[in-house]
């Protein structure tokens, strides 16, 4: 019998990070955007279909190194640092904000996801030696589609470079008109912002969050 494959996530670029043990499952998910206007005194109005929502997968991972002695964080580090920023991608211009971080696919056997970035991460050390080193964890993570594919589930792995986007640090007190204010010259752009980002509310943004701040064309 053969070994069973390992998961892994391919970094855009081609730089592969194993997974140490493979998931369980995982959920891909998508969501299309139905709009209607109601009117009072009226019943239920008829939906418009509004165009298709970024896919998303989601996946546990378990990361264990209590056999080898060594800290567990040398292998989530990796993953965590896919939601960095990296100025040696493609298109970036640091004069205009103009970066990213890397795009990825997450890859198993036959299975390859879609084009995504990291969109939630949520990384918990469940044991440790007796000096404090992390020796066991888990990580939730969830994958946003970035471009359009022909299919979902088991595929082949898209090519082609995405367009950046220009990325916003937020900062203490900021709310999304003033971004746009920054960016569009136009306040009033702060539903494109929150579009993209899926900001539900728009004076209530968390400093030292990424934004990402599509061009106007790209709408």
């Amino acid at each position: 019998m053969s070994a069973p494959e390992k998961a892994f996530i391919e970094i855009e670029g081609g730089t592969r990070v194993p997974c140490l043990f493979n998931p369980a499952q995982l959920t891909i998910s998508r969501r299309n955007r139905w709009t209607g206007n109601p009117v009072a005194g009226r019943g239920v109005p008829t939906l418009r279909y509004a165009g298709a929502m970024p896919g998303s997968l989601s996946v546990d991972l378990f990361f264990d190194t209590t056999s080898t002695g060594t800290s567990v964080a040398e292998h989530t580090s990796k993953i965590l640092a896919m939601m960095d920023i990296d100025t040696s991608l493609p298109g970036t211009d640091e004069s205009t904000n103009n970066a990213r971080p890397p795009y990825l696919t997450f890859h198993w056997g036959d299975t390859h996801s879609f084009k995504a970035v990291v969109a939630d991460l949520a990384l918990t050390y469940t044991y440790f030696s007796t000096t404090g080193m992390p020796l066991r964890a888990s990580l939730a993570l969830v994958l946003q589609q970035y471009e359009a594919v022909d299919s979902y589930g088991p595929q082949n792995p898209t090519s082609g470079t995405p367009q950046p986007h220009r990325v916003h640090r937020v900062l203490a007190g900021e709310t999304l008109d003033r971004i746009a204010a920054r960016y569009y010259g136009d306040a009033t752009r702060w539903r494109t912002l929150a579009s993209a980002n899926t900001v539900s509310d728009p004076l209530s943004l968390r400093p030292g969050s990424l934004l990402s701040v599509p061009r106007l064309e790209d709408v």
